[in-house]
């Protein structure tokens, strides 16, 4: 009987929803937002730290278009630098990005739900809101929400299409209403507003002193928002076309997400206060939705609530894809364990690997739950992804003495002075950005030592080497060249 493997069904509409379902969600309903609690005096200058976040994401996007046309293979970002700079550095970068989007996908369930219960509130469900308050129906619907899309993973690629695609079209949709509201209404129609409904006499906001620490940790976490395009890269070995569609795919998502952030951020802003917004903010968890709530009657109201919530739930599916590829291409070299490169004999897809996802993410959810703060796990994942793209622009600067073989197969921006140009220009823009991620986390105030991201992720890395070492020396006990395994594609 043949053994079954992965297949190339995933179309361009496919690859592009799974980068943009990666990307949207928290990202633009919660952190544009909560940054003013997360960091201080950032007031009006969101906008422009969004912007600025943008330049280091646009530079590893190149990076990981370039080395997709070469590499077209199941966990991408493990196979470009494993294959492209080190065995050892492809395996450890992808195993702390495995750990931090394997976290994010507990985070974002647990977030998913208070959305859901501003949907109850607004329809002025009270007892169904009030339930969706307790711990215990928080953690379980999140944990529905999680295998949920475990199960419409394993079922293979049409499922998979056939939820993701909807679900980003109905994101762009309802958040539309979001953004004509947002430009259709004044600051001066929200002061009057808060007075009406709750007796509050605010004013329109003003400039602030720009700070450029401030600005510049700002920019760092809002780095967040443009991680997900890679999960493209990771559906590498079950797209269709790939040397073409993959940075087809990855040049496509960039443009429609940053485009999207530019014009959902900045219509909230217009229509709201930042000062009010940060006021809000240091006081208790606040949404776009909730901020939009208090000038659009209630039908709409529930409208931008269930596109916030749409947008958040389908983060999952595209995540979970990604995270369970990395495991597969561990486990086809050897370097995690066999059993996570069984392949579903009907639906083609790493069902055992899949599996694991969901449980890593399930004790995301319980981490966010007992820790009380979903920044911890937006933190470890941005260190974790920060690390990912330097690595993959540093494989440009690499892989034509490292593989030459591979860098002969690159098929866009084929001139070796161009790419090594974009190699340096985006390693020292993402080391600058992990050098201020690292400074404003190590600064902190925290309870304890572990809700800081720079410690966890190290410890991470510290697991991850132990397994490498571990399952290379293994490899070479069984006789196993390794030096020629990391040579070729799996």
């Amino acid at each position: 009987m043949t053994k079954p493997t992965l297949t190339r069904q995933l179309g361009l509409m496919g690859l592009v929803a799974t980068g943009v379902c990666s990307m949207l969600g928290a990202s633009i309903n919660v952190v544009p937002f909560m940054i003013q609690r997360h960091v201080p005096g950032i007031g009006p200058y969101v906008l422009p730290a969004f912007i600025f976040a943008a330049i280091p994401a646009l530079l590893a996007a190149f990076a990981y278009s370039i080395l997709a046309t070469a590499m077209p293979r199941a966990g991408g970002s493990y196979v470009y630098a494993s294959r492209g700079l080190n065995p050892y550095l492809g395996f450890v970068a992808s195993f702390s990005q495995w750990f931090g989007l394997s976290i994010v996908i507990g985070v974002v369930a647990y977030v998913t739900v208070p959305f859901l219960r501003d949907i109850a509130t607004a329809l002025e469900w009270t007892s169904l809101a009030a339930l969706l308050e307790t711990g215990l129906i928080r953690v379980t619907l999140a944990l529905v929400l999680v295998w949920l899309f475990v199960y419409v993973n394993i079922r293979g690629a049409s499922l998979y299409e056939k939820t993701v695609i909807p679900l980003m079209v109905l994101m762009f949709v309802m958040g539309g209403v979001v953004i004509v509201a947002g430009f259709s209404f004044t600051q001066i129609d929200f002061a009057q507003s808060i007075l009406e409904k709750e007796g509050r006499d605010i004013s329109p906001s003003f400039g602030a002193d720009f700070h450029l620490p401030t600005f510049l940790s700002a920019g760092a976490l809002l780095f967040a928002s443009f991680i997900g395009f890679d999960s493209i890269a990771q559906a590498g070995g079950e797209a269709k076309n790939p040397t073409k569609r993959l940075p087809l795919a990855i040049a496509l998502t960039i443009l429609i997400v940053g485009g999207y952030y530019m014009l959902f951020t900045s219509a909230v802003y217009h229509a709201v206060p930042w000062s009010f917004v940060a006021e809000e903010a240091s006081q208790k968890d606040i949404t776009a939705p909730g901020l939009m709530g208090y000038l659009l009657p209630s039908g709409l109201t529930v409208v931008i609530v269930a596109g916030a919530a749409i947008a958040l739930i389908n983060d999952l599916p595209a995540m979970l894809l990604s995270v369970s590829r990395l495991m597969f291409a561990w486990a086809e070299d050897g370097i995690f364990p066999k059993y996570f490169t069984k392949i579903h004999p009907r639906f083609h897809t790493p069902y055992a690997a899949i599996i694991l996802s969901g449980v890593m993410a399930s004790i995301g959810i319980l981490g966010s739950h007992f820790a009380g703060d979903f920044f911890l796990g937006i933190d470890i994942m941005v260190t974790s992804m920060m690390v990912n793209f330097l690595l993959m622009c540093v494989t440009l600067l690499t892989i034509d003495k490292v593989n030459p073989t591979l860098a002969s197969d690159i098929k866009i921006i084929k001139n070796k002075k161009i790419r090594i140009a974009l190699g340096w220009t985006g390693t020292l823009v993402l080391t600058f950005f992990l050098a201020i991620h690292t400074w404003k986390d190590i600064k902190s105030s925290a309870e304890a030592w572990y809700f800081h991201s720079t410690p966890i992720w190290m410890i991470v890395m510290g697991l991850a080497s132990l397994v490498f070492y571990f399952k290379l020396n293994q490899l070479k006990s069984k006789g196993i060249d390794t030096n020629s395994l990391f040579e070729k594609l799996p």
